[in-house]
């Protein structure tokens, strides 16, 4: 069962566990529109059986894990903007911590399944300081939800933690979004400047599709009770990342820079917790090259083609 199926990384999900020959079941919140386009609309493989819950009715979600009665859960669902957490916060409460107890107490049932939660590297260590913002709230009590109902009602419950992902799909990751600027900008389309904040902002950026492979690893021999960590182990500036995608474009996009090169690099926060473990630890590696996965991105951008799962 994968929740959030309709998502970036649910839509690549399915497909790499519909294609591995897994009965896949995709949850979506709600039903998809004959009409709507490829880029508004997930189209899964045949076979895969499509189930439509709102994860925040807790009737709903005890129903639909009675009938389904999944092996394994790979809950992907969930808010993720940082500025919308800050004009809505209840409804990130609702989405990320409230849905996600209303998963692991349905399960709660079925000590044999299994689900893993994947949270964000954005969270934050209590009592070391306050959160930056909702969202980061929404994440870290989402973990440690998950963390204590494994702990108090002896469920199969593991996290992962994911860096910045990105890849070809609908995502509104810094990447997706330079590229389709500048696939609007191909296309004439009159646009202000995309703004790059700061040159030499340092991100760990891993293709979705490396993170999915991942997802596979964790849910197969991860431990219960562990987080895993999902990342390339390289840092790339920002101010880099965007001077490659502008050169694979014959026209002149409009940038707005920020922080200059001769600054030090800012490195991307990060709030390690215990226990907690590399998802290399299991075997996984990342393929696919950084390259490669900004050639897909744009390339999804100027034909409207999904990507493949690696």
């Amino acid at each position: 069962m994968i929740t959030g199926a309709a998502g970036f990384t649910g839509r690549h999900a399915v497909n790499y566990f519909a294609a591995k020959g897994k009965e896949v079941i995709a949850v979506i919140r709600k039903p998809i529109l004959a009409e709507a386009s490829l880029s508004a609309s997930p189209v899964f493989p045949v076979g895969v059986r499509v189930y439509i819950c709102d994860l925040g009715d807790r009737k709903a979600v005890a129903e639909m894990m009675e009938t389904l009665a999944p092996d394994d859960v790979l809950h992907l669902a969930g808010k993720n903007s940082v500025p919308e957490s800050w004009q809505n916060p209840l409804l990130y409460m609702e989405t990320n911590v409230m849905a996600t107890l209303y998963l692991l107490e349905a399960l709660r049932l079925r000590p044999s399944s299994r689900i893993l939660v994947v949270g964000s590297r954005l969270k934050y260590r209590i009592g070391a300081e306050l959160p930056p913002h909702p969202y980061s709230l929404s994440k870290t009590l989402e973990e440690l939800v998950s963390l204590a109902w494994r702990t108090l009602f002896k469920q199969q419950v593991i996290l992962a933690e994911p860096c910045n992902l990105m890849g070809p799909g609908p995502s509104t990751g810094f990447c997706s979004l330079l590229a389709g600027h500048i696939v609007r900008s191909e296309q004439g389309e009159q646009q202000a400047s995309f703004k790059v904040s700061s040159r030499s902002a340092l991100r760990d950026f891993l293709d979705v599709r490396d993170a999915v492979r991942a997802y596979e690893y964790i849910l197969s021999k991860g431990e219960n009770g562990t987080i895993y960590r999902i990342e390339s182990g390289t840092q790339r500036m920002l101010g880099e990342i965007a001077e490659w995608m502008l050169k694979q474009s014959p026209v002149v996009v409009p940038m707005e820079w920020g922080n200059t090169l001769s600054e030090k690099p800012v490195i991307e926060a990060e709030t390690p917790c215990s226990p907690e473990e590399a998802a290399t630890s299991l075997g996984w590696r990342a393929e696919i090259p950084f390259e490669q996965s900004l050639s897909d991105i744009m390339d999804y951008f100027r034909v409207g083609r999904e990507g493949g799962s690696a």
